[in-house]
Formats: C-alpha cells, sequence, structure tokens
C-alpha cells in the first residue's frame, strides 16, 4: 500500500473533525430521513447533536433541522408525518418538544422535574408516551413541577449532607459515574400538542422502560422487572408488561433472563419482543418471541437461528445509541431486525407466524441502526464501515436497490491516510475456523516489516470486532503500526457455542485464540514478530494484563478500564456479583482458589512487558481501584509501568467520554508505543 503523498497522517486531535451520524428516522411516506448529527464544538470541545433532514430522491442535500445550543436527539415522526418530536436540553433539562416538519419554533410539550426523554406517538397522533425519571422524594404534584434555584439548593444540600442509605445490592451505577441513582423511570402520556398535564401509567418503586402503543391506542406495551426488590439477587431479568391508560397493568411474560424492545402484531393480538431465558447463564443468545396480548405462552420465533438480535459490533464513533429493536410489516406477515455475523451486522426478517429467517441486505459492514416507513418498503440505514464512520442510506426493500444519501465525513476523510482491512481466515489448534483482520500501515511498502498491535475488544460476549470503523486503529495505522484483531471464543456473532466457550475459563482458550491469530498475522511477512505492542479495554483490557502475565513475546502493553482482581472486584464493581458469578463462576468465600487463579494479578511477578494502566476515576464497571492494584503491585515489584488516571471519566472514556479526554488518551497511547516499539525497521 503506497501512500497517497496529497494526504496527510491521522492525528489524535483529528477526532475533532469528525461528525457522529446515529439515529436514522424515515417519514410515514418514505420521503424524508431525519437523523441526528453530533459534532464536538471547536470551541468549547464538547459534543452538540442537532437533527437533520435529507430527501430519499436522488442527489438530495441534507439540511439541518434544529439548532439547539447542545443536544437535539431522539427524532420521531407523527403518525401522518406532519410533525416531528424530539429530545433537547435547551431549556435546561431534556425535555420533548414537537416542530412541525415544514419549519418553525419548536415546542416544548414536557415540563418534567428530572426530565424527559423516548417519545411515542400514538397510533392518531394526539398523545405521545414518554419516559421520565421520577425522585421517590417527590410527590405527583412535583413531577411536571420544573426544579427553581431554591430547589436545586436543596437537592444538593440533601446530596452533600445527609447519609445515603442502601438495601439492595447494587450501590454503585457507572451511568451516573457514583452512586446508584434512586430516581425511578416511569411511563406518562401527554397531549401531543402540550395541553394539560402528563398523566402517569406507571408508578411504584421500578423501572419502566420502553413504551410501544397498541395499534387502537388503549394500551401501552413496556419493559419492566416489578418483582419485590427486583435490583438484588437477578438483576438481568425484566418482563413485558401491558398496561391501560388508566394505569392498570398486566404482566405478560415469565421470563427468567431480560426482555425487550417490544412491539405490536398490527391486529393489536400479540406482542412479539426480544429475549432469553438463560439456558446459557448471561450468555443466551437473545431470540425473538411472540407471546398473546391477553396473556399466554411465549413462542421463540427465531430458534434455529444461531445469532443474537441486535448489533454488536464495537466502535469507537458510535456516540448516540440508535432504534434497533424491532419492526412487524403492516400485513403481520414478517417482523425485521438486526443481527450481527462474523463481524458484520445485518438486516433480517423472520415470519410472524414462525419459518426460516431471511437475509434482507448484509455486507461487510456494520448497519448500526434501521426504521421503516409505514408500509415497510422503505428502510433507512445508518451504515459504517472501516473507512466509513457512519452515514445513511435508504433501502428499497421490493427492489433490493440502496442509495447512500449522506457523506457526512467524506470531505475530511479524503485527505488523510486511511487503511482498509484485509480479513484473513485461520484455525485453531482444536479445530475452530475463525478470522482476524489486518490493517497495514500507512504507507505500507512491499518486502519491509513493521510493528503491529494487537487490538482486543471489550465484553467479551456482548461486541465483537468487525466491519465498523475504528478510529484508534485508524490513527495506529496512519502512524505506522500494523493493527491486527480478531474475535477469540467468547464473543459473539459465531454462535451458542462460541459465546458460552471462555466460560469459567477467562484466559483459557481464549488467550490460545489470540496467540494463534497473531502468530497467523505474522506468517504474512510484513510484521516484524520482535516488535509487537498489545492493547484492550474492559475485557480486553483483562486480556492485556493476562497476556503480559503468561507470554513475554510483547515488547509494550496498554491496559484500559481493566480487571485485575476478581475478588475485590466482585464486591466493588457496579455488576461484580452477576458478571462473577455467571462468568467466573465462583464467589469469593467458597471459589477463592477459583477467582484468584483467573485474577491476572496473581501473576504480576511474571510481567516483563512494559505495561501503562489508563483508567477513569468514575469508572464503576471496572473500578478505579484494579488499576492502582495492579499499578502498586508491579511497582512493588520493580517493573517498568505507568498509570494514567482521567478525572471525571467513566467507563465509558474512550466512546462517549469527555473529547478532551478522549484526545488525551489517544496521545497516551501513541506515546508508549513510540517510546517502545520501533518503527524505523
Amino acid at each position: 500500500m503506497t501512500q497517497d503523498t496529497r494526504k496527510r497522517n491521522l492525528v489524535a486531535e483529528d477526532l475533532y473533525n469528525l461528525a457522529f451520524v446515529s439515529d436514522p428516522q424515515i417519514s410515514p411516506d418514505g420521503a424524508q430521513i431525519a437523523y441526528v448529527r453530533t459534532i464536538i464544538d471547536g470551541d468549547t470541545k464538547e459534543y452538540r447533536s442537532t437533527i437533520w433532514m435529507v430527501d430519499t430522491t436522488d442527489n438530495s442535500v441534507p439540511r439541518q433541522f434544529t439548532s439547539g445550543p447542545k443536544s437535539d436527539t431522539s427524532p420521531r415522526w407523527s403518525p401522518d408525518g406532519s410533525r416531528l418530536a424530539f429530545v433537547s436540553d435547551r431549556e435546561g433539562q431534556r425535555q420533548i418538544l414537537v416542530m412541525s416538519t415544514r419549519g418553525g419554533e419548536a415546542c416544548s410539550i414536557t415540563k418534567m422535574r428530572w426530565g424527559a426523554g423516548n417519545p411515542v406517538w400514538s397510533p392518531d397522533g394526539s398523545k405521545i408516551a414518554f419516559v421520565a425519571p421520577v425522585s421517590p422524594h417527590d410527590g405527583p404534584d412535583d413531577f411536571d413541577r420544573p426544579l427553581t434555584a431554591k430547589d436545586k439548593d436543596e437537592e444538593n444540600r440533601r446530596l452533600r449532607d445527609e447519609a445515603a442509605v442502601f438495601t439492595g445490592l447494587r450501590i454503585t451505577s457507572d451511568a451516573t459515574g457514583g452512586l446508584v441513582s434512586e430516581k425511578r423511570n416511569h411511563i406518562f402520556v401527554i397531549d401531543s400538542f402540550g395541553q394539560g398535564r402528563a398523566a402517569s401509567v406507571t408508578m411504584g418503586d421500578f423501572d419502566n422502560m420502553t413504551p410501544t402503543w397498541s395499534p387502537d391506542g388503549t394500551r401501552i406495551a413496556f419493559v419492566s422487572d416489578r418483582r419485590e426488590n427486583p435490583d438484588y439477587y437477578e438483576p438481568w431479568r425484566s418482563d413485558i408488561h401491558v398496561a391501560t391508560l388508566d394505569g392498570r397493568i398486566r404482566k405478560l411474560t415469565e421470563s427468567l433472563g431480560p426482555a425487550s424492545s417490544p412491539t405490536w402484531t398490527p391486529d393489536g393480538k400479540h406482542v412479539l419482543y426480544i429475549g432469553q431465558n438463560m439456558e446459557y447463564g448471561s450468555v443466551t443468545l437473545t431470540r425473538i418471541w411472540k407471546v398473546p396480548a391477553g396473556g399466554g405462552k411465549a413462542e421463540c420465533l427465531t430458534g434455529n437461528f444461531d445469532r443474537s438480535i441486535g448489533d454488536e459490533v464495537t466502535s469507537d464513533v458510535r456516540f448516540l445509541p440508535s432504534s434497533h429493536g424491532l419492526r412487524v410489516d403492516p400485513e403481520g406477515k414478517a417482523v425485521y431486525f438486526l443481527s450481527a455475523d462474523q463481524g458484520k451486522t445485518s438486516l433480517y426478517s423472520v415470519p410472524v407466524q414462525g419459518g426460516p429467517v431471511k437475509l434482507v441486505v448484509g455486507g461487510d459492514r456494520q448497519i448500526f441502526g434501521y426504521s421503516a416507513d409505514a408500509d415497510c418498503r422503505y428502510f433507512a440505514l445508518g451504515i459504517s464501515d472501516p473507512v466509513v464512520p457512519g452515514d445513511v442510506t435508504l433501502l428499497d426493500r421490493k427492489t433490493g436497490a440502496e442509495v447512500r444519501l449522506t457523506w457526512e465525513n467524506a470531505a475530511f476523510l479524503d485527505g488523510v491516510c486511511l487503511s482498509a482491512p484485509e480479513a484473513v481466515p485461520y484455525q485453531t489448534p482444536d479445530g475452530l475456523d475463525e478470522m482476524g483482520w489486518v490493517m497495514k500501515p500507512a504507507g505500507c511498502v512491499e518486502g519491509k516489516k513493521y510493528p503491529a498491535v494487537l487490538q482486543i475488544h471489550g465484553g467479551p460476549h456482548i461486541i465483537m470486532h468487525g466491519w465498523s470503523f475504528f478510529f484508534e486503529f485508524q490513527l495506529l495505522a496512519s502512524s505506522g503500526y500494523a493493527v491486527i484483531y480478531t474475535n477469540p471464543r467468547g464473543g459473539p456473532g459465531y454462535g451458542q457455542d462460541f459465546v458460552r466457550a471462555n466460560i469459567g475459563d477467562f484466559g483459557g482458550k481464549d488467550f490460545d485464540d489470540l496467540m494463534v491469530w497473531v502468530d497467523k498475522a505474522i506468517s504474512l511477512g510484513f510484521i516484524d514478530d520482535s516488535n509487537l505492542g498489545v492493547a484492550g479495554g474492559s475485557y480486553g483490557g483483562f486480556m492485556t494484563n493476562w497476556i503480559v502475565g503468561h507470554t513475554g513475546r510483547f515488547r509494550a502493553a496498554v491496559t484500559q478500564r481493566s480487571k485485575v482482581n476478581w475478588l475485590s472486584s466482585y464486591g466493588t464493581s457496579d455488576m461484580g456479583i452477576a458478571y462473577t458469578e455467571t462468568n467466573i463462576q465462583g464467589n469469593p468465600w467458597n471459589d477463592t482458589e477459583r477467582l484468584w487463579k483467573h485474577s491476572p494479578l496473581a501473576y504480576a511477578q511474571n510481567v516483563t512487558t512494559p505495561l501503562m494502566i489508563m483508567h477513569g476515576e468514575n469508572d464503576m464497571r471496572c473500578p478505579i481501584g484494579q488499576a492502582e492494584e495492579f499499578y502498586t503491585a508491579l511497582k512493588r515489584l520493580k517493573k517498568e509501568v505507568e498509570l494514567v488516571r482521567f478525572p471525571g471519566a467513566t467507563h465509558e472514556l474512550s466512546r462517549s467520554g469527555r473529547p478532551v479526554m478522549r484526545v488525551v488518551r489517544l496521545r497516551h497511547l501513541l506515546r508508549w508505543f513510540d517510546a517502545h516499539l520501533d518503527r524505523t525497521t
């Protein structure tokens, strides 16, 4: 790959130049697509999200639809296509606004005390259901009473001066970057023109999410775990419920695991949802289920489809979520969904009455979100591939034709060096067929050998590497490094047996898979096998820690937001109990030896690889103490180690963290590899 002299190499600060695309929403008539465009403000270096529109005709030019000062998200079309609801923080708290699609001023229809989100139009367009947090300290008259300055002072005083009392198992939450929130999410309904007060549909000490209207507009299906003490011992469980507008609630499912994304059939007789029943513990593949709306046994529609439902391809340019649930065609014959397979996410369908799963549209790429028009003929797709961070395309389901409608980053990316990965199959010693990707460094010259960095994904059971854009990988390639990555066993996209293969065996055959992949990548001939680096975050950080304690083949390593000690993380991580018991298969009092055996800290004395530890101060998933334990041990053992701490950062630092901190992290990553790997060979 000869470098184009007209193009320059990427630098960490180029993150500021990217536009992040999310949540494409097609109008009911298929004529327009609304989507969210997020940029990093050049002055404040903070994210700014606005809603844009693009016509679905050829050669259309996207146009800005909203101009909120910071965050306008979640665009949702009214059933007749004349209005757009969205969520904005332009008045302080996030509230729901409605605006004519012909333009004009947006009208705020909610004034919820702690904000509002997830707007869903009723079938006749007269009402909007939404989700809003409710504090246990607020009475019904407070729900839609905006916070005054006095209220804010009192709330700050209470949080500062009163002791926090906990009776449940969960104490911290990475979503808050601190203590778990005492607020509960509830479902409300309000007139779509904002007339009158919002009426509560759910109440109580339960979280309630993803409201979905029945076709006749008389009921709302939603997700909740309404057992007594729902957060205590099985935090993964949830069920599908149906509520009437006066608050009468009926539970439809008896799930042993999670249930999500309820979607009605057009005749209102059934509710479809995504869920699983823990047959293989937390790594059980999610399926599509159908349950009678009046109650009855749930039927699995995708039992013979050996993949989970949803997008599981990882990326560092997916700033905001996109819709990727279920969509049923107006005749009630087929349900559409996304699923990830061997590094790519595609759109599929399955008959509502049961039958084989069919691929609707795929390709070597990630479809990270989609929506359909009223007839389910035209689909808006959010797409990404290794050289496209994110754009919107239009799919005509009947003809199969697909047209790209946006080119959000084309002008910037045309001027910088990018590396297109090559997919390389390989086989493990025990006979598994796997695949990895190799990105050659910028200006790669035939016959020359280059340093390489092995990148390991997080999770591991819910995300995988694949055909998506990864800024960090492109930055490394542009800086002169080959980047090699794969999906070791334990990850999704390769079937049920594969995803559960490392349960109770973290650091076992998953480690073997990674080492075999490194050997395969080296055999391609352009990688210097004496000049290797390794990096990863979360599970990838755990594996990086494990690797440096079990082999000296790497000259430098960077571990990020990782775990090193299953004994101490059990009671300090926001999901330490569930994660440790289901994945490592033990607890500290009965299984001390097992947990210690699988802890990288136990092998600290074996480490010879120079290691940089990067960690967020407010990471509640892998608490900062994990970084401190490993750093202290390695420093005491007089190993070469460095600790980089990021103030205020949670587990999401590298993906949706503060832009300045993301850039600082990338600089440190390059600094460490530049200091320890030789790019002059």
